[in-house]
């Protein structure tokens, strides 16, 4: 039997076995259901009438979500997405007809570090979010959800979403939807390719860096190009093989080319399509980088995220292509800069589902390159923040001690789309290693506990954790994360009904300024009580139990990330879609656990 037919008997079995019971959503015996605390932390609620309003408010929420879930399907894989021909529209093509040079060969030299290790760009971005963008089980759960949500927009949702998420079909179809990630022809097979090569190096200067260029409103002109860096690209073997012609832009190193789809502007609407008037920066990862120090020093996104440094940390220098037949071209020579395609986040969430789950999402990625993908995902992180336990004061038998968390990253930390959060883990443990204290712990499932019980923020209708400048017990936790607000000023998670954001306390990167020109659209909301959340870095202090007797302690702090924090995913798993239930199905197999940011230890005595 054919192993694809193994694979798929294998999920079969699995499904099967499943009783919808289990989830992030937090219903059924592996959900908060069994850890219901009632009411939250009491500075995290509303006082007086406007607490009894809330409160009322919450409970309707709840009585809904539980009718909701009573009805929700069984948890189980859509249909086996097709897989990716090579196939050439008007303008684009989809990546194999790019790798059919610019991907490794064991007999050619080109596209290679100084140790040897091959760095072609077909290689590095098969495994990347870029290329399975279109493939992403969390972006058709999320869009599935808006179209639920507010089904008279149906067409303009699905239009909108695949501008940049299958860009290349949206551009080449005459009638743009979701339905393309499905479909078998040329525009079906571009689209599934995701942000494939021939788009970012086909965009046109034209407007870039301009609110006409963001959402995805990037330009293609009329010629079969392809955009590079280097001036005098040997042309004639592209235009051969692919009908391409290579040719120098300066705007293909340029930050303004990411932000026409890295500044995703929403406008809000009614349940019947209505717009309401409200526009909201759902994400402004651009615009971030726009108002901070790195525009100056020159370090663009490229600059992070297209290395042209090896891994080791080597400036690049080699031949950009290789013949079709595998061998070196005699008459390419190596060049620099040379940009690595790693691309990536950190987001090693939706690589390791697509890896377990391939032969279902179909991916063309090999393991390899999702494994490499993941590891450097989490190298990014690790570059991103550092903590500094600052020196610890004792009051009696209670330590103060302040964290200081440093945003390295070129822009807020985290970025993008507000189902990602961080936050601070700190432990502490007395000199019997009993752990005396423990903010920021978390269940099985990504969900953050205290004592055992998941915290009532992590319910899509629970309390907004606050943003804290002291932290005196466990159920306090300090999350940098953005939460949305309809029209009304009630927290949602559907981004169609945003107007603003309740909570916008992640980490500003270094160099923010309120005057500048993006300022209005890059503040934060909820930090104006905390003089130490500033332009790169934030300082939270705190407060723990610790009798002198007893010690010395050990104080460990750790930053971790999250691609789908446990709120949104409760408020979307509340809706039922069969994109849906396929992305509950896979998070029992790969749970939404956090990654390690940055950590440091500290004795106290």
């Amino acid at each position: 039997m054919p192993r694809r037919a193994l694979s798929l008997l294998a999920l079969a079995a699995l499904w099967a076995c499943d009783d919808g019971t289990r989830g992030m959503d937090g219903t059924g015996p592996h959900g908060g259901g069994r850890h219901d605390v009632g009411s939250g932390p009491a500075d995290a609620l509303p006082q007086g009438g406007g607490r009894r309003r809330a409160d009322r408010r919450r409970a309707a929420a709840r009585r809904g979500r539980r009718a909701g879930r009573r009805r929700l399907g069984a948890l189980e894989p859509m249909a086996p997405l097709p897989g990716l021909a090579t196939v050439a529209g008007a303008r684009l093509a989809t990546s194999g007809t790019c790798a059919l040079c610019h991907q490794n060969a064991p007999g050619a030299q080109a596209m290679r570090d100084e140790v040897g290790a091959g760095v072609a760009p077909f290689d590095l971005w098969m495994g990347s979010m870029m290329a399975n963008s279109a493939r992403d089980p969390l972006w058709r759960a999320v869009v599935s959800a808006e179209v639920a949500a507010t089904p008279a927009a149906r067409e303009a949702i699905e239009a909108k979403c695949t501008r940049c998420h299958a860009a290349a079909g949206n551009y080449e179809s005459e009638a743009p939807s979701m339905a393309l990630i499905d479909a078998t022809d040329t525009a079906g097979h571009l689209a599934r390719d995701g942000v494939t090569c021939t788009v970012c190096h086909g965009i046109e200067p034209d407007g870039l860096g301009t609110d006409d260029s963001f959402t995805g409103h990037w330009v293609i002109g009329d010629e079969r190009v392809a955009y590079g860096p280097h001036a005098q690209p040997q042309a004639r073997p592209m235009e051969m093989h692919t009908g391409i012609t290579p040719r120098q832009g300066d705007h293909i190193t340029d930050a303004a080319l990411c932000g026409s789809c890295h500044t995703l502007l929403t406008d809000a609407l009614t349940a019947d399509g209505e717009a309401t008037g409200h526009q909201l920066v759902e994400q402004a990862t651009y615009l971030e980088w726009r108002n901070s120090r790195y525009p100056a020093a020159n370090l663009t996104c490229q600059a992070c995220h297209l290395p042209t440094m090896s891994a080791q940390g080597v400036p690049l220098q080699t031949a950009i292509a290789r013949n079709p037949g595998g061998q070196d071209f005699p008459f390419v020579q190596p060049r620099a800069p040379y940009g690595r395609h790693v691309l990536v986040g950190g987001n090693t969430l939706v690589p390791r589902v697509l890896d377990t789950f391939r032969a279902v999402l179909n991916p063309q990625a090999t393991p390899a390159a999702f494994a490499t993908t993941v590891a450097a995902a989490r190298a990014q992180l690790a570059r991103a923040a550092r903590l500094e336990l600052m020196a610890a004061r004792r009051d009696g038998d209670v330590i103060e001690l302040p964290i200081t968390v440093h945003n390295q990253a070129g822009h807020k930390l985290p970025s993008g789309i507000p189902t990602r959060r961080a936050w601070l883990r700190v432990t502490v443990r007395d000199a019997a290693d009993a752990v005396v204290f423990d903010s920021g712990a978390h269940d099985a499932e990504g969900r953050l506990v205290a004592d055992g019980a998941v915290l009532p923020s992590e319910r899509a209708d629970g309390p907004i954790q606050p943003h804290h400048q002291v932290i005196e017990r466990a159920d306090q936790v300090q999350i940098y994360a953005s939460v949305m607000c309809d029209p009304d000023g009630v927290p949602t998670g559907r981004l169609l009904r945003a107007a603003t954001y309740c909570q916008d306390d992640r980490l500003l990167p270094a160099g923010w300024r309120a005057d500048h020109a993006d300022g209005p659209r890059t503040a934060p909301v909820g930090t104006d009580d905390d003089p130490d959340f500033v332009a790169g870095q934030d300082t939270v202090t705190y407060r723990v139990a610790a009798p002198v007797g007893a010690g010395p302690y050990t104080v460990r702090a750790r930053l971790l990330y999250q691609t789908l924090g446990a709120r949104f995913a409760a408020d979307l798993f509340a809706v039922d879609t069969p994109e849906i239930r396929q992305l509950r199905f896979f998070l029992q197999t790969v749970p939404a656990l956090p990654e390690i940011i940055a950590e440091a230890e500290l004795s106290v005595e």
